[in-house]
């Protein structure tokens, strides 16, 4: 967000200014916003603000720290091996070694990524006999992918 009362660089000379300078370079009929127009500053052509949409944003925009857990979240759908992984999980429950073959990769790279997987909770394993199969948790990752899918097929 742009802070008016906060410094602003100017273009024509790299001098830091204040809203006091603008003022004072300006003649009384000029805005303030206009000016910062002017310089290339972003912004509103003039300074209003919208209280019932702010109050209303502020009100329902998520905490600073859900934000980062989300962003935290989306760095792991950012790698595209364990995209792969996850999309293969969204068609069946697999062990390592099928994942493997499918993938065609090595089991140990798989289970590098299953472990992040697992740790970031997209992905719950259960025991059968020796063999461990892997699964997605549930509906909203296997939704995730396929509205990422839905998105990039448009």
């Amino acid at each position: 967000m742009f802070d008016y009362d906060s410094i602003t660089k100017s273009t024509e000379n790299n001098k830091i200014k204040t809203k006091e300078d603008f003022k004072r370079e300006s003649d009384s009929e000029t805005d303030f916003s206009e000016t910062l127009a002017e310089e290339g500053a972003p912004g509103c052509d003039f300074m209003h603000v919208h209280e019932d949409v702010v109050k209303r944003v502020e009100n329902e925009i998520p905490r600073e720290n859900d934000l980062f857990d989300l962003a935290e979240l989306f760095k792991i759908f950012g790698d595209s091996t364990r995209i792969r992984i996850l999309y293969t999980l969204s068609i069946s429950e697999m062990c390592v070694c099928d994942l493997s073959r499918v993938l065609s990769m090595n089991v140990s790279a798989i289970s590098h990524q299953l472990r992040i997987l697992r740790q970031a909770r997209l992905v719950g394993c259960r025991r059968e006999g020796k063999t461990m199969f892997y699964f997605l948790t549930d509906d909203h990752v296997n939704l995730i992918l396929k509205q990422g899918y839905e998105h990039i097929s448009e």
